[in-house]
């Protein structure tokens, strides 16, 4: 295990920067290890249930907040920026999307998952910037991370200048907005940290207004339960009823705190293709989507994070955003699609659908007195 001895920490970090654009990095940092003073929030948030079913979560408790538990031995942890923003999107992406919002038979998949899944992009290529340190350093211990362990990501980002916390609990950058992954590099020997920067939220709410259930419970708090993404993604049971209409055509993951945030306007298009979107997931139609068998599904989102959550949460989430299209007026071809999948459906799809269906029916008419 090395220690650092003779290592030029700021001649070094400038090199990691180069190296690190060259591999489609945009900003790299260094944070301590000493993240005691965050473990009382972490520990609030767990003891409130915010974390939902991740049991995963509460399992490593306090961990997240003891990089050096997670992984011994470690001394610094460089941090790391991927701009994902599809390149092809328009300049005014942000009101496009709000758009997309407006077209309810519109499938809507949130903008990071319309490419390439990002975990198999970040981690093989903090992996290759561990190798071309190694290279010019000799060897020492490390391991990469990219939402991939209990790690406080945000944390870690924010204590070492790649932004500050929004209210919506996701890391903002002045020059990026917060279209971005972070991942890690957890090593074995110090490098100097890089200076935290001041947060500019200033006294806006707007993330806190925007979002469709009400998941910001607090600033700073989010209440995974409520949490369009958590519910589509990592929920694996029904989708609470009072939680469906909200969803809109939201069929996975959600980006409206996102979009309704200012310093999103500055935020940065991807350096890799990967994150290119996918037609099939960027432009179809929920009944298109309806449409897939399972094998389509898994063709179709082979390399992409959506693959992750199966067949049954994706035609569970299609259902809902059926359910919603007909609440908007939908056509008979919905009503047609949905009941032909309702008797071969799984207990859970088939709840869902029978839910969606309903959303057709007329309102009873009022009686008169």
């Amino acid at each position: 295990m090395r220690h650092g001895q003779g290592i030029d920490g700021q001649r070094l970090l400038q090199q990691l920067r180069a190296w690190a654009h060259e591999l489609g990095f945009s900003q790299i940092g260094v944070a301590g290890i000493d993240l005691t003073s965050a473990e009382p929030g972490l520990r609030a948030w767990l003891d409130a249930g915010f974390h939902g079913r991740m049991a995963y979560m509460a399992a490593h408790g306090l961990k997240r907040a003891r990089p050096a538990e997670l992984v011994p031995g470690t001394v610094s942890v460089i941090t790391a920026r991927m701009d994902y923003l599809p390149a092809a999107l328009p300049a005014q992406w942000q009101a496009h999307e709000w758009q997309r919002l407006c077209e309810p038979e519109r499938a809507q998949v949130s903008l990071y998952a319309r490419g390439r899944d990002y975990h198999k992009v970040l981690r093989p290529r903090l992996q290759q910037l561990a190798d071309r340190l190694q290279a010019e350093i000799g060897p020492f211990g490390h391991r990469a991370f990219s939402d991939s362990a209990p790690v406080l990501e945000v944390e870690l980002a924010t204590r070492s200048g790649l932004g500050w916390r929004g209210r919506h609990t996701l890391t903002l950058q002045r020059q990026a907005g917060s279209t971005f992954f972070l991942g890690e590099l957890f090593v074995d020997f110090a490098l100097p940290a890089t200076a935290a920067v001041p947060a500019h939220c200033g006294q806006c709410q707007a993330c806190i207004a925007a979002c469709p259930t009400q998941a910001i419970v607090a600033a700073y708090r989010v209440d995974a339960r409520r949490c369009i993404s958590y519910l589509t993604i990592e929920n694996d049971g029904p989708i609470p009823l009072e939680l469906r209409a909200p969803m809109g055509n939201r069929i996975y993951g959600c980006d409206d705190c996102q979009l309704a945030c200012p310093w999103n306007k500055y935020a940065q298009r991807a350096l890799l293709p990967d994150f290119d979107a996918r037609a099939a997931l960027a432009e179809a139609s929920l009944l298109e989507l309806w449409a897939w068998s399972e094998d389509d599904f898994l063709r179709r989102t082979e390399g992409n994070p959506i693959r992750r959550i199966g067949w049954l949460r994706w035609r569970r989430n299609l259902a809902v955003g059926l359910g919603n299209a007909l609440r908007a007026g939908g056509d008979e071809a919905i009503v047609q699609a949905l009941a032909a999948a309702r008797d071969a459906a799984d207990e859970l799809v088939r709840e869902h659908i029978d839910w969606a269906l309903a959303q057709a029916l007329p309102a009873p008419a009022e009686v008169s007195r």
